[in-house]
Parts: structure tokens; sequence; C-alpha cells
């Protein structure tokens, strides 16, 4: 018995209708059961797997527009001119001026990134520094993990400078005040204080407290939001209303 012949066309079609969708439409399409042989016909056209989405969705390299980055999306599912996530991750990183922490990866590719991170580390494909008590993560090349290194380093600074309280520029004094008086602090007291500096700063204000303090950046957005929720209470303080009723001492008889 001879093998039923497939076209690619009906996935053409398809896909210029709808420009993305899943494997079981793709199936129904071609008429067959068989994966591989969609795989085979989406070979003959040229086409790409989503980044997110854990991959289920397809399309066809003729319907993607990429933008400068190398990115698109419909629908909310994304498209790689670099293919997966681990190598559009590992791109990112290596084309980077200054590295990216997690959450800047994140709001970049629109995806979560942590493990894809870690997995490109532990294959030596980029590299990973602590800067600020978070890791920076940045090209598996020295020289060029060098280079990012020390723009991050400088715009840090520059970023951080230019919001602080007036005062003398570089003064000393002023430093030492504000690391001595953070150290005297207690852990909710700290809290406040980075959500307070959070909200001088404005966008990004949570990222860049949480890399000058060592800080976990959703430690300070929690800070943050304490305070203007306005719901702060000092320890040991109820609010009104709060503890036990108050009892009449009876009279002796």
């Amino acid at each position: 018995m001879r093998k039923p012949l497939f076209s690619a066309d009906p996935l053409l079609r398809l896909l210029r209708d709808k420009r993305i969708t899943i494997l079981p439409e793709l199936l129904r399409a071609v008429g067959s059961h068989v994966p591989l042989t969609v795989f085979r016909k989406l070979k003959e056209l040229g086409y790409r797997t989503s980044y997110s989405h854990r991959g289920r969705f397809y399309t066809l390299d003729r319907f993607a527009r990429f933008d400068e980055q190398g990115l698109w999306s419909q629908d909310s599912v994304w498209f790689s001119r670099y293919g997966t996530l681990l190598d559009t991750a590992e791109t990112f990183v290596n084309r980077s001026r200054s590295g990216y922490f997690v959450a800047e990866l994140e709001e970049a590719l629109h995806v979560s990134v942590q493990d894809s991170l870690l997995h490109l580390v532990r294959q030596h494909r980029i590299a990973r520094q602590l800067v600020s008590g978070l890791y920076l993560y940045c090209s598996a090349d020295a020289a060029t993990r060098e280079r990012q290194l020390h723009t991050r380093q400088a715009a840090s600074a520059e970023s951080v400078s230019d919001k602080r309280i007036a005062a003398p520029s570089g003064s000393d004094e002023l430093k030492a005040a504000i690391i001595l008086f953070y150290s005297l602090l207690d852990e909710k007291q700290r809290r406040l204080y980075a959500g307070l500096e959070a909200l001088k700063l404005g966008q990004g204000g949570d990222r860049r407290i949480a890399e000058l303090h060592g800080l976990d950046p959703h430690t300070v957005a929690k800070g943050r939001r304490e305070l203007v929720s306005q719901e702060v209470l000092r320890e040991h303080v109820r609010q009104a209303g709060g503890g036990r009723k108050p009892t009449e001492k009876k009279r002796q008889k």
C-alpha cells in the first residue's frame, strides 16, 4: 500500500489566516495524526516556534515582523529571531552593554527567565556576578564581561547620586551618615526607608534602591506599598479600638 501524500499548502493557508497556531490545528489541517509529517512540511515552508508558552505555538518566517530587538508577538505569544528562550536570553545578555538583572531581562522578553539564566550559567554560556547583593548576568567572554560590569557600576553610581538629598557634591560626610543611619534601623525600618527612597526616584526606583542597599526589589516594593497605603503601624501600638475592653472595678460591699 502506498503511503498517503501530504501537501504543505493546507499549513500555509492556515498560518496565512491565523499567523500563529498550535500542533493539533496543524495536524487537522494536513489530515494526519503524525507530528513528524507536520514538521517536515513546516520545514519546507520555513517555520519558528514561540519562545513563550513553552514553545507551543508555531508561525512561518514570512509572517513574523521582528522589531529592532529581534522579537515579535501575536496575541501575547512571543517569537524571537534567535530561536528558543535559552538562545534568546543568551543573545540578549551577550549583546548587552551592561548585562541584565533578572527583572530587567524579564521586562525585555516579557516572560520569566530565572530558570533559563541558571541553565545558561551551568552550561557556561553566560556568567553572573554579584553587584550590590544581586546577580548581574553577563557575557561568558571575560573581556566583554569586564566592560559590562564597568558600564553597570558607572551607570548605577551616576543614577543614585543624581537623586540623593541635596548636599555638597561627593560629600563623604553625607555618605557616611547614610550608611550609619541605615545600619541603625531594624528590618522593618530598613524596608520602609528603602520604600521611601524608591518613591523619591519614581519609575525603576525599587530596583535601583535594592541595588544600592543590597536588598531584594520585592522587599523595597513592599515597603513602598506600605507607605502609600498609610497602613504602617508602630510596633506594639494597637489600632484604635484594639485590645481588651475596659472593665469597671467592683466596689467592695
